[in-house]
């Protein structure tokens, strides 16, 4: 049976010459970055190498990056570092209604520690509201955080504008990149980016390996405290080889991202075309201001993880959004926040594509999917007209 794996925005594979870079840095260079010998002097060269091919990345000044154990983690260290360090100055902040929910979690805890948080509502299409963006900000706001490129849905934000607002007002501007990264290019500085979060394994790296970029000047509270690594705001024994291998990554995407955003948008225009000739299939997010590698939709009348199970079994690896990450049967946050109601959010089907994606992989996804749609409401239960 034929494999096809369309859950890249899940997880990519290892570039093999991310695996070439970091297979020394077990065995033959396993310093400590902290340690005053050539063992920990070489470990610390590699690292540094590493933060200065991240940093290029984003056009970011190689002092500003820092390197964390997850996304995750560099989402929760800008929310709660930069309001415990600004607390003084206010307790109010804005995220957007389809963050990532390692953004909403951390938000929800700043407000059972006194924090005050708006959730900005978007579009059908997933894209916020400059204006009321600027009609929710306040005098105590202190923290704005907008994900660059939607996880779900691909919908790409106008970051720039955003940055511009909050640069103006003298709000701190973050932005979880985690989909973005590598994929489409980030000018910090012209962005107007205060901090901005990325990892390694949604681009062919490591998992395990995060960064945070913190600019210049701003003071922000650590997560974790101990021996003062990553310039006293991530103390932890560095991971030396995960961090060579995202700096690879960086390194390789620096000069491969425009060719692979090109041949993705290809393939994913040619998946969402003729994925739209089913019936009753519906296209979730923008349709061009969307991330090169993802195609969203929800189907009438039938269930997003059974659709997505019985791919399985035809050897299409694919994701849904009917139910969150926690495993809870309410449909994804992100669908009903762009107006879907709860059986269409219910029907969602997530493929998205990386580089080693064929044009034969999306031809045996169009084949087998129409097929599997129709199967599916035969026996579906849902009773037509509540599309």
């Amino acid at each position: 049976m034929k494999k096809v794996y369309m859950d890249y925005s899940a997880t990519t594979p290892v570039d093999s010459r991310v695996l070439e870079a970091m297979k020394p840095y077990f065995r033959k260079y396993y310093g400590n970055s902290m340690s005053l010998h050539s063992f920990g002097v070489i470990a610390k060269e590699a690292l540094e190498d590493a933060r200065e091919k991240v940093s290029n990345l984003m056009k970011a000044n190689t002092k500003e990056v820092i390197f964390t154990g997850s996304a995750t983690e560099s989402d929760n260290l800008a929310l709660k570092g930069i309001a415990f360090a600004n607390k003084e100055k206010g307790k109010h902040i804005i995220v957007s209604m389809i963050e990532h929910h390692a953004v909403l979690e951390p938000a929800k805890w700043l407000e059972k520690q006194g924090f005050e948080v708006t959730y900005l509502p978007v579009d059908q299409y997933g894209l916020i509201d400059l204006k009321k963006l600027e009609d929710v900000i306040r005098k105590d706001t202190i923290l704005v955080s907008i994900i660059f490129g939607n996880n779900e849905i691909g919908t790409i934000q106008d970051i720039e504008r955003i940055g511009k607002i909050c640069r103006e007002k003298g709000i701190y501007f973050h932005s979880d990149a985690t989909q973005a990264f590598g994929k489409i290019p980030i000018d910090v500085k012209k962005m107007n980016i205060d901090l901005l979060t990325v990892n390694a394994h949604k681009v062919y790296g490591p998992k395990g390996v995060g960064g945070l970029y913190i600019r210049e000047g701003i003071e922000i509270e650590p997560l974790l405290h101990g021996g003062g690594h990553e310039f006293g705001l991530r103390s932890s024994t560095i991971n030396v080889s995960g961090i060579v291998g995202f700096g690879k990554v960086a390194e390789i995407q620096k000069k491969e991202m425009v060719s692979d955003a090109k041949k993705q948008i290809k393939l994913r225009d040619k998946l969402i075309k003729e994925t739209l000739r089913i019936e009753d299939s519906h296209l979730n997010g923008h349709p061009t201001k969307r991330l090169p590698n993802n195609a969203h939709f929800w189907f009438s009348y039938i269930e997003g993880e059974s659709l997505m199970m019985q791919l399985d079994m035809h050897g299409i690896a694919s994701s849904t959004g009917s139910a969150c990450s926690s495993g809870s049967l309410e449909p994804s946050h992100v669908l009903l926040a762009i107006g879907l109601k709860h059986e269409q959010a219910h029907g969602s089907l997530r493929l998205s594509i990386g580089k080693y994606t064929e044009r034969e992989d999306i031809n045996y996804v169009l084949e087998v999917l129409p097929k599997v749609v129709e199967n599916l409401r035969k026996i579906s239960p849902f009773k037509r007209g509540w599309k």
